[in-house]
């Protein structure tokens, strides 16, 4: 870290995405610059106070939203916040709508994601250190059931439960690819919080995704008549509410863990310790460590 200045070790970290490049509400805060093995996050961490607890969060695009989906170095930004001490992390992600049922100021909390993208990294493991991660349920349903929780208190609409599709992106769908995610029965799709979700895993993250829908995607007869202009008054009207939502939830949250989020890894390593590179050991050693010392 550039600031050697100790500080409390933040809990939990929330990403903000598309509109969301600061958390209202923080005091206290200044930015932490985290080097990892994998490259740079996104941007420099901001730690601050929100409801009496040390948060850290992360502008997944970077602050005036300089980096696309495909280029984000997700292996970073999650080495970033286990570096940090976070456990728990929020990821909020602006998505366009695959059901009628999710309006646009919806928020939907998934369970399931489906992954479309093409070549990206999701996984720390490589170089002579194999794992094979449990996915089945990919997200932490603790935390996602308290988020859902957040969402009723501070009044903003939400369902918890459904699938996201992640998609390669930059660009949306075409009109014949949006009905067959449609005909798959997906809820809402995305561009970036698979190989969140992933990692985090890896890492023994709790890991959980509020997707704020701003519109429906191109299958729908409307969506031609969508402007930039409602785009843009979706994402910030999203933005105000995400705000909300993770202030409630940081109300919720403690330090417990009765999710097995923070044991992934316990019967996922598959390579014999003694034959690990030392140099994979030693980039992996903040999050595989605590398995060799056996």
């Amino acid at each position: 870290m550039a600031d050697s200045t100790p500080i409390p070790a933040p809990r939990l970290g929330v990403i903000g995405g598309s509109g969301l490049y600061s958390m209202p509400g923080f005091t206290n805060q200044r930015e932490v610059k985290v080097d990892t093995p994998f490259g740079d996050p996104s941007d420099p961490y901001v730690v601050g106070e929100l409801e009496g607890k040390t948060v850290a969060f992360l502008a997944r695009h970077g602050r005036g939203h300089r980096i696309s989906p495909s280029e984000l170095n997700f292996r970073a930004n999650i080495y970033g916040f286990k570096k940090l001490g976070v456990e728990k992390i929020i990821s909020l992600s602006a998505v366009g709508s695959l059901k009628e049922e999710h309006k646009p100021l919806d928020f939907v909390i998934p369970d399931q994601f489906v992954d479309r993208t093409r070549g990206r990294i999701s996984t720390f493991f490589g170089e002579g250190l194999v794992a094979h991660m449990s996915f089945a349920d990919p997200v932490c349903h603790h935390l996602a059931r308290q988020l859902h929780q957040a969402c009723h208190q501070a009044g903003v609409p939400a369902k918890l439960g459904g699938t996201y599709l992640c998609m390669e992106g930059p660009a949306f769908s075409t009109k014949a690819e949006s009905n067959l995610y449609r005909s798959w029965g997906m809820d809402v799709i995305g561009m970036t919080n698979l190989q969140e979700a992933k990692l985090a895993r890896e890492a023994e993250l709790c890991y959980s995704t509020i997707a704020m829908v701003t519109d429906y995607d191109c299958w729908h007869p409307d969506h031609d008549a969508v402007t930039v202009a409602d785009i843009i008054r979706n994402l910030t009207h999203n933005a105000e509410n995400a705000a909300k939502v993770v202030a409630a939830a940081v109300r919720l949250l403690d330090g417990e863990r009765p999710c097995g989020c923070g044991q992934a890894l316990q019967f996922a390593l598959i390579t014999d310790k003694k034959t690990v590179p030392p140099a994979t050991y030693k980039k992996l050693e903040l999050i595989v460590g605590k398995y060799f010392a056996e």
